[in-house]
This record gives structure tokens, C-alpha cells and sequence, in this order.
């Protein structure tokens, strides 16, 4: 029985696996899915609406206070046309004023006030001025940017930028 061969046995490995890699690797991917989940998340900007005289359930508000409108054109040249209410029947008529501390700066200031009062006479004293900016295609990026600083200084929550000229500002311009 000895001249049979004899089995060769294999030296038993430990049969431990190290899992240090693998949960580097899993707390990365729960990283990952966090920041994704954060930044798929929508962002939303509220939107501010102005109160309304008439507002229908179906149609919205059809109607605003257009002693609260104040409308700035900006045109070529560096010019600001501004007018307050409608322009078929304006509060205060058109005219053109510059940038600045002492032109549209106070224009805005000074219609501001006046609808402070005018609001806070109606019971609602913190509605203040709606202002709609018109850049012209004539008008520059920077223009656009001096108006939304002056929006931003004299306190102004209400205001939109429109590209919608109606064909009486369309003559405005085109008179001016």
C-alpha cells in the first residue's frame, strides 16, 4: 500500500472576502443619488401677480389699476421714454428722461409715492408701483441692466420685461 500515490491536498485558503472596497464603492453611489435627487429637484421663482379691479374665475384678472402701471420704453441712443397708465388716455403723458440719479431714478421714486398714497387710500398700503419695461430693438443689453438696478434701488417688487410693443408705442418711437 505504499507505492500507491498518496493524495496531494491543497492548503485551505480562508474563505473571509474584504469588503472595504465595496462599501468606498456603495457610499459613493449614495452620494451620488443624494446630489442627483437634490438637483433634479424643480426651482421655482415666484411669480408675483398684480391685484385686479375685475377678476373672472375662467378669463383671470382683466382689469388692473392703471394708476399702479408705469411704462418705461428703453429706445437706441440711450433714451427712456416713460408714461404712467394707458397710453390711449395717460396719467402722466409721455416723456423721454435719461439714466441716472436725477432721471429715471426720481421719476420712479416720485411714482412710487404717488401710488403709495393712492394705495393706501383704497386700504391696501403696501401695493406699490407695477413698472413694464419695453426694450426697443434699438436698446443694448446694458440699458436693460442700468433699469433692473434702478427696480432694484428704489424698491420696486412689481415689474416685468415685455418685447410687445402696441402700435401706438410703436409710433411713440418712432416720433421721438
Amino acid at each position: 500500500m505504499k507505492n500507491l500515490p498518496q493524495k496531494v491536498r491543497s492548503k485551505k485558503l480562508s474563505s473571509r472576502v474584504d469588503l472595504t472596497a465595496m462599501v468606498s464603492v456603495s457610499f459613493l453611489l449614495i452620494i451620488f443619488f443624494m446630489v442627483v435627487g437634490e438637483l433634479s429637484k424643480s426651482k421655482v421663482m415666484e411669480f408675483g401677480r398684480p391685484d385686479c379691479i375685475d377678476e373672472d374665475l375662467y378669463r383671470g384678472c382683466y382689469l388692473t389699476d392703471e394708476n399702479r402701471n408705469m411704462t418705461i420704453i428703453l429706445d437706441g441712443n440711450n433714451r427712456i421714454i416713460t408714461y404712467t397708465g394707458l397710453l390711449f388716455v395717460p396719467i402722466d403723458s409721455p416723456k423721454e428722461v435719461g439714466y441716472g440719479q436725477n432721471g429715471i431714478r426720481k421719476k420712479i421714486f416720485e411714482r412710487n409715492k404717488k401710488v403709495l398714497q393712492y394705495s393706501a387710500q383704497l386700504g391696501k398700503p403696501k401695493n406699490g408701483l407695477i413698472v413694464v419695461i419695453k426694450p426697443s430693438k434699438k436698446s443694448n443689453y446694458g440699458n436693460l441692466v442700468e433699469i433692473l438696478d434702478e427696480m432694484k434701488i428704489a424698491g420696486i417688487n412689481s415689474y416685468s420685461v415685455v418685447d410687445d410693443f402696441t402700435p401706438e408705442e410703436t409710433k411713440l418711437l418712432a416720433s421721438k
